[in-house]
This record gives C-alpha cells, sequence and structure tokens, in this order.
C-alpha cells in the first residue's frame, strides 16, 4: 500500500475491522518512511455480472444506477441515507447470488421493489410507477389498490 504522504510503499497494519456493512475490511496503517498514519479499505473483488436489458443489449452491473433509482423515489420522504445504502447493499448481494453472470432488468427492478415495499409506501409506489411505465390512472389504482390490500392482512 502507497503512503499517500510520501509515497513510499512499505507500511505496517495498525489496527483491522469490518466495516459496519460487512462488505469490506477498514485498515489504519503506518508509513515505515514518514510515520504518518492512513486508513485504507479493502473489498473483495467480485465476478463481473452483467445486466440483460430489455432490448437484449448487455451492460456491465452498476449499483449506483440502483442507488440513483432509489434516492429518486426517495426523495422528499423521510428514508435516511443510511437506510438508502442498505438496500442497495442488499439488492447487489441478491443480484451477485444469481451466480449466473448475468440479470435481467427486470429481476433487479422486482428486488428494488420489494426493499421499497418492506422501507416505505410511497417510494415502493414511485418507484413501481417509473418501472412498471403506468401509462394510465387504471393501473396505477391496481397497484395502490394491491397496497391497501396487503395491509388490512
Amino acid at each position: 500500500m502507497r503512503c499517500q504522504y510520501c509515497n513510499c510503499t512499505d507500511s505496517k497494519v495498525i489496527d483491522s475491522r469490518p466495516t459496519d456493512d460487512g462488505n469490506s475490511i477498514r485498515r489504519r496503517r503506518e508509513c515505515i518512511n514518514c510515520g504518518k498514519r492512513f486508513t485504507t479499505y479493502e473489498k473483495v473483488e467480485l465476478n463481473p455480472l452483467f445486466v440483460v436489458k430489455k432490448d437484449g443489449r448487455r451492460e456491465m452491473f452498476d449499483s449506483q444506477k440502483i442507488k440513483a433509482g432509489i434516492i429518486h423515489a426517495c426523495d422528499k420522504l423521510p428514508v435516511s441515507m443510511q437506510d438508502i445504502d442498505q438496500i442497495v447493499s442488499r439488492v447487489e448481494q441478491k443480484c451477485y447470488a444469481t451466480m449466473d453472470g448475468e440479470i435481467p432488468t427486470e429481476q433487479i427492478g422486482d428486488i428494488v421493489m420489494m426493499e421499497l415495499k418492506n422501507l416505505n409506501d410511497v417510494a415502493y409506489v414511485r418507484f413501481a410507477a417509473v418501472y412498471r411505465k403506468f401509462t394510465d390512472l387504471g393501473t396505477f389504482m391496481q397497484e395502490l389498490q394491491k397496497l391497501v390490500d396487503e395491509h388490512k392482512m
């Protein structure tokens, strides 16, 4: 690991601990040359995951796109960034758990919708309106009725 202060490649690890999400390791290091301390993070390198678009195109999985969609759905709602980051992390884990190397956008959208349904009904409906491309009031009302029926149970 290269020291950010003196560019030396020799350092020793002072402390290691998992991050809150458990997906990486935080390490405090001390440079052998200048003695200054700095923090690094280690994360498991994942095999590439491709997203299969509706038109058949394939592109690399990008959790930032999922995060952007969730942030948009949660705009002006009492949802913290920590909640959003946790959802993104769970969605990413579920997508990689398919072990296929590729996943259709429809499956990703369904996973996100289930996570949002458990978090906030309004965010869920907002995301569903874009994801399912509600074209008229009838389809929108059907989705709302499903939510109402689930809350009655």
